[in-house]
This record gives structure tokens, C-alpha cells and sequence, in this order.
């Protein structure tokens, strides 16, 4: 249990891993108009990868029904391909690469596992280097697929996240929401998988756009929740206006940088609360956590890199 770090620091550890080790380039360009498909953060990858790109986005519990409706452009070689994002090549990318397959769709499988079972299969395999990491954290596997395609310096990254200051009595407030540049929704939903990861029940965490935040997010004020603003918008509206705080952007910056400092900033958080996670995660991955996959097995409490 001593090695499960905090997920700031896994963002640390993941960005000097990354400013030593080279990554495969994803040439997006490559792919025209390919049907997406990853499960939980893997699905959040494939939004933030194409992004501004033509392509649908699918993931375990919509694909079957996705690949049926676009039939029709498959059969007139409109939809070609098949992009499966999974960071372990297990679990569902099995199923989803075959499927596809019987579809006569070329697959690549993006992964951290050269030798999984999806790996095997799949027509194409692009492997990621990742490192050691406590169960669900996923920093380096998906990390590692984003800088590939935004070519973003993680040394540049590592040096804004070391010289943040927090602010003042950050670790005494009782909830926390982040509102996103618009360009960057694809980021909330992971910040909010991070909630339920870390937090659960325990802790408010939440994460909006500017957009979506203007659509009755904060009907509720509070002086308890700190509401951290990205960008050069200045917030004006949303949470109580003593518990406000603007982190600056520079125009330069793209996905890889805005997560790994909210992610930096949820890890924070964690460590000035109780250590929710770190009481929960031991039980999960050797009990009821395989246990809902259909598995008499256990997760492995820090996954291993590659």
C-alpha cells in the first residue's frame, strides 16, 4: 500500500518518464473517417485524439448498435476503419476488434500491451510505453497516446505544473469544480471518472465547459467550493465570488498540458483529504472489482509498466 502515490504525483512521475522516452507519432491523417471505439477514459481518449476530425465515437455499450446504423457507409467503403484505444488490449477491445473485423474493417489497436490478446489480432498495433501505476490511474497510458498526436513538450508541461502555486486555504474547502476552455470538454468527463475513482460518494468534484457550465451549474453558491477557472475568460458567474480562482492559459497550450494539470490539481486535492482511494482500492481489485467482469481473479493493485 506504501506505493500508492498520489495522482499528482503519478503526473509528475508519467511527464519525466515522457521527457526521456521517445513515443510512436500518431498520424491522424492517416485515418478518414474511422468509427473510434475505447471503454471509460479510452473513450475520452478517442474524443480528445480526433477531435475537430471527421469520425464516430463509440464505446462498449454503443458500438454494437454504432457499427449496425452505419452499415449502409460501411458497405459503400465510406467507413473503412475501425480505431480501438485500449490500454491493457483486454476486456472489451477483444470483442470490438473481432466485430469490426466481421464488418471487413481494417483495425488498429491503440496499446500499452504488445503481447494482449486484442494485440493478436487486431491488423494494425501501435504500443505505447507506460509506467508503473496504481490501478485506475491510467496518467501514462492514455498520456502517452494524446502527446503522440499533439507533439506537446511534456518538459514544458512539468515546468508550468512544479512552479503553480496553490491558493490560498486550497486544502479547506469541502468541494471543487473546474470550468474548461470550451476547446477542452473533452477533458471534463475525465476529470469526472477521477472523481469517482478517488472520491466517490465522499467528495464533490465536478467539471464543466464554459459552455455548459452557463446552463444552471451553479443555480447553488457556495463559499466551500473553490471553482477553478482555465483560460483567459474571466469568470464572472459561476460559484460564489470569494471562492473563485483563474488559472492563466497561454494560447499555445493543448490537451496533453490541461490535463495534466487538472488531473495534477484533483491530486491535490486528494492528499488534503482522507485517503478514500487508498483505503478502498486493495479490497476492490481483489474482491468486487474482478468480480463484476465475471472474473475469479484480482486486479493488479499497481499495474505494471511495460
Amino acid at each position: 500500500m506504501k506505493n500508492i502515490i498520489s495522482l499528482d504525483q503519478g503526473v509528475v512521475n508519467a511527464l519525466e518518464f515522457f521527457s526521456k522516452n521517445k513515443l510512436p507519432k500518431l498520424k491522424l491523417n492517416n485515418f478518414n473517417f474511422p468509427i473510434v471505439v475505447g471503454s471509460g477514459n479510452a473513450y475520452n481518449t478517442g474524443h480528445i485524439l480526433f477531435s475537430g476530425r471527421k469520425a464516430i465515437i463509440a464505446d462498449e455499450s454503443t458500438f454494437k448498435k454504432i457499427i449496425e446504423s452505419y452499415k449502409d457507409l460501411i458497405n459503400k467503403k465510406i467507413i473503412k476503419e475501425v480505431v480501438v484505444i485500449s490500454a491493457s488490449g483486454e476486456k472489451d477491445s477483444i470483442w470490438e476488434i473481432k466485430l469490426a473485423q466481421k464488418y471487413k474493417l481494417k483495425t488498429t489497436l491503440l496499446t500499452c500491451s504488445p503481447n494482449s490478446s486484442a494485440s493478436k489480432i487486431a491488423d494494425k498495433v501501435i504500443v505505447y510505453p507506460k509506467i508503473s501505476e496504481p490501478y485506475t490511474y491510467n496518467i501514462s497510458t492514455y498520456l502517452g497516446m494524446i502527446l503522440s498526436a499533439t507533439g506537446e513538450n511534456p518538459k514544458s508541461i512539468l515546468k508550468f505544473i512544479k512552479s503553480l502555486k496553490l491558493k490560498t486555504n486550497f486544502k479547506d474547502y469541502n468541494s471543487y469544480s473546474f470550468v474548461l476552455p470550451d476547446d477542452f470538454i473533452a477533458i471534463t468527463p475525465m476529470i469526472d471518472i477521477k472523481k469517482s475513482e478517488l472520491f466517490g460518494p465522499k467528495l464533490s468534484l465536478r467539471a464543466f465547459s464554459f459552455g455548459h457550465a452557463r446552463h444552471a451549474k451553479f443555480v447553488i453558491r457556495d463559499k466551500k467550493e473553490l471553482v477553478i477557472t482555465l483560460g483567459n475568460e474571466k469568470n464572472m458567474y459561476f460559484g460564489d465570488p470569494q471562492s473563485r480562482w483563474q488559472i492563466k492559459l497561454t494560447s499555445k497550450v493543448d490537451f496533453a498540458f490541461v490535463l495534466c494539470l487538472t488531473y495534477c490539481l484533483v491530486g491535490k486535492i486528494q492528499k488534503n483529504k482522507p485517503p478514500y482511494f487508498k483505503n478502498n482500492i486493495k479490497k476492490y481489485c481483489q474482491d468486487y472489482g474482478p468480480k463484476a467482469y465475471g472474473s475469479k481473479g484480482k486486479f493488479d493493485l499497481i499495474v505494471p509498466g511495460n
